[in-house]
């Protein structure tokens, strides 16, 4: 049996073994586990909607209002020049189809009474004087307007205006929509001889004359003046100034204590007052020739001045006397037959008679001034303006006593005038003695109120029959 080598066989396999472990790579180390806490900033931005307001326009066109045909009877704006005014101008914007038809008083009232009487009207607003109402009144052709005028208590027409509007009675028969006036202008060289302490916008007649007095004593001239000429209106300015100023009243007053401390008070400020104040008529010329400094008249007959020379004058109210301030007002109402056809067409138009911008046309294109607070625009003249504002603030006075238009007295209302007059010329001019020519005069006056059957009128007492002297 043959045998196979043992050793050469064990050294190959160890031989081989070697060469295996030479060639294997080393063993990988064992890992590590590294705790490691990473902060990483991140920045991540979110839109959000905002709201987005927007304006939607959404054109609707409005159903134009119509108050239909609306009939206007007026005294006032009878020129015809001042009636196509109303038509083209101051009645041009409303809402409707106004048609204005102007007067005389008698003709306008002759035809509310017939339509009155016959039940059947053709009128919707009446425009005239305060005089002209009580006899519409009387034969009960008004409406009551009461309810009109608290929708317009906001226009700022004065408490007083409005009180007048009621003719004595507590029911509402006519709105105010105008007023003409009279009040005192002054050259401004005449300003620094106030009596210390006077307001020029407040002044008492106690003031006035020592104003005057300054001014002579500082100049050597009388300054001071009156419309007294035979033309001339001091009739107005002691029938509605003075009288009521002192008395409270324009008749029933006439030959009282007042006013024969009125007539002694004026003949100290009438010594103040330019000599040929008997013959002025028209205050704005000698204004303007400054002949005078201070003058009284209506604003018609003063507004040259204000026109011509705006920066050398002031426009003021009436001094007042120990019964407040008396002044004359002519007043323009506005009225509704109780049988107008067209009564809310009637109410909206004297709202608009009432508007700010609509008071202003008035003033502009025929001479009346607002009866409602209004601040003037720049195209209105400096003049107007002057005057406008002093008619105002004279108007709103809390003491304010307004004084009518003699009312009643028909083709004897010059005669009326003449009493007053005379009375001055008397008293002031001619010196006699004041108690003798009032208890005179006031006959004169008394068979005048008799004659005509005339009843009191503010500032008076309401009367029943003829007004009476007392």
């Amino acid at each position: 049996m043959r045998r196979t080598p043992f050793v050469p066989l064990v050294l190959l396999l160890a031989a081989l073994i070697v060469a295996a472990c030479q060639q294997q790579p080393a063993a990988a180390p064992t890992p590590q586990v590294i705790e490691r806490t990473v902060v990483v900033e991140k920045t991540v931005v979110v839109e959000k909607e905002k709201p987005v307001e927007q304006t939607v326009v959404v054109e609707v066109t409005p159903t134009p209002v119509d108050y239909g045909n609306v009939v206007i009877l007026s005294t006032q704006a009878k020129p015809i020049e001042e009636q196509e005014k109303m038509r083209g101008i101051v009645l041009a914007d409303f809402p409707g189809t106004p048609e204005f038809i102007a007067e005389d008083e008698g003709v306008l009232i002759d035809r509310v009474v017939a339509e009155a009487q016959a039940g059947q009207g053709s009128v919707d607003v009446i425009i005239a004087l305060h005089g002209t109402f009580p006899v519409l009144l009387a034969e009960n052709t008004l409406m009551d307007v009461s309810d009109l005028m608290a929708e317009l208590s906001d226009r700022g027409i004065p408490e007083k205006f409005v009180e007048l509007g009621k003719l004595g009675t507590d029911t509402q028969y006519y709105i105010p929509i105008m007023q003409a006036t009279y009040i005192f202008a002054a050259n401004k060289a005449a300003l620094e001889y106030l009596p210390e302490g006077a307001d020029p916008e407040a002044l008492t007649y106690a003031q006035l004359r020592d104003w005057g007095r300054n001014i002579q004593e500082a100049t050597g001239e009388q300054m001071l003046g009156f419309p007294a000429g035979e033309r001339g209106l001091m009739h107005r300015f002691l029938e509605g100034y003075l009288y009521p100023s002192y008395t409270g009243t324009m008749v029933t007053g006439f030959r009282s204590e007042e006013a024969v401390t009125m007539w002694q008070e004026f003949q100290d400020i009438w010594q103040y007052a330019n000599v040929q104040s008997v013959a002025y008529e028209f205050m704005q010329e000698p204004l303007l020739a400054e002949e005078v400094w201070v003058a009284f008249d209506h604003t018609a007959r003063l507004i040259n001045a204000f026109k011509e020379r705006p920066d050398d004058f002031v426009a003021l109210p009436a001094p007042s006397g120990p019964a407040g301030l008396g002044f004359m007002p002519v007043i323009v109402g506005a009225a509704i037959p109780a049988n107008a056809p067209n009564p809310e067409g009637a109410k909206e138009l004297i709202k608009y008679l009432t508007q700010p911008e609509v008071q202003v046309a008035i003033l502009r294109e025929i001479g009346f001034f607002p009866v409602t607070d209004v601040d003037f625009p720049g195209y209105v003249s400096v003049g107007i303006r002057m005057e406008g504002e002093a008619v105002a603030k004279q108007a709103a006075a809390p003491n304010a006593i307004p004084a009518l238009l003699p009312v009643g007295l028909g083709e004897k209302g010059g005669e009326f005038n003449k009493v007053y007059r005379d009375t001055f010329t008397r008293i002031v001019l001619n010196g006699e003695d004041i108690q003798t020519v009032l208890e005179e005069e006031a006959a004169n006056l008394q068979a005048i109120l008799d004659d005509t059957g005339a009843p009191c009128w503010p500032p008076d007492p309401p009367s029943e029959g003829a007004c009476q002297v007392k």
